[in-house]
């Protein structure tokens, strides 16, 4: 089963237990939202002539976002010859709970030197031999992506290395694009960094915001996340991401942590 069904009006779609996340029962982890977004605005098309890139995507968690019937609409908010901005909303029970603000910009094949390429960092090899962590709920988000850890674990507070793999599409019957498996696993940042045990702490996202420099590629997505908290209550979670031809960008959570 999928994230999310598809149903007869193509704005609408029915989420399943698959979105489930660690926080509170019936309500979604952002991650699949976050991607049903972006599928939206990845199907808009852009109004730069000779095509264009995602280069930025934040997404506004306004609340929780319920298991169960969502509607996604996004439009071209800025058009532009050189850059575009886009909007996307995701509601649910006619409240919107998710939104998205997003730059496109215009791609050209002649705009620096190839020998630039030469710095971007790599990410290890996936292990061969990889043991896939096991969520021991068995069900929900966390056991709809195969982790497989390099450094650290949800166990081990600290931060953590990981492959990751969306083991569901995000929408029954399509093949997620590799930005939409992207941003399913971006927003795990500060689960898979918590520098605090998740039996008696909370650090919940307010957001998400994710800046790329190349669109990935694949189906694996390697993330690199530390989070650092404040007494004060608040914390940052960032994470390095990467595909399996080195690093695509970066992502950014704000915190709110406290005991649960």
């Amino acid at each position: 089963m999928a994230f999310y069904l598809p149903t007869d009006d193509p704005a609408n779609f029915q989420s399943t237990d698959r979105t489930t996340g660690p926080w509170e029962a019936g309500v979604q982890h952002a991650g699949p939202p976050s991607a049903l977004l972006t599928r939206a605005i990845e199907g808009l098309p852009t109004t730069i002539a000779g095509g264009s890139q995602l280069a930025r995507l934040t997404m506004e968690i306004l609340g929780p976002v319920p298991v169960g019937p969502v509607r996604v609409e996004a439009a071209v908010a800025r058009p532009g010859r050189a850059v575009e901005l886009v909007e996307g909303t995701l509601s649910a029970g006619g409240r919107a709970v998710l939104r998205c603000r997003a730059w496109r910009i215009r791609t050209a094949q002649s705009a620096v030197p190839e020998s630039l390429l030469a710095g971007v960092p790599t990410a290890p090899p996936i292990p061969g031999d990889r043991t896939p962590w096991v969520n021991p709920s068995g069900a929900g988000y966390l056991s709809s992506v195969e982790f497989v850890f390099v450094n650290g674990s949800f166990a081990e507070p600290g931060p953590a290395r990981v492959w990751t793999r969306l083991r569901v599409p995000l929408v029954e019957g399509e093949d997620p694009s590799p930005l939409q498996r992207l941003m399913a696993v971006a927003d795990s940042g500060n689960g898979l960094s918590s520098v605090l045990p998740w039996q008696g702490w909370w650090f919940i996202n307010t957001e998400l915001s994710v800046h790329l420099h190349r669109v990935p590629t694949g189906e694996w997505i390697y993330v690199d996340a530390h989070s650092t908290v404040d007494p004060t209550g608040v914390g940052l979670a960032e994470t390095e991401l990467y595909d399996e031809k080195g690093r695509v960008g970066r992502g950014a959570q704000a915190l709110m942590v406290g005991p649960r």
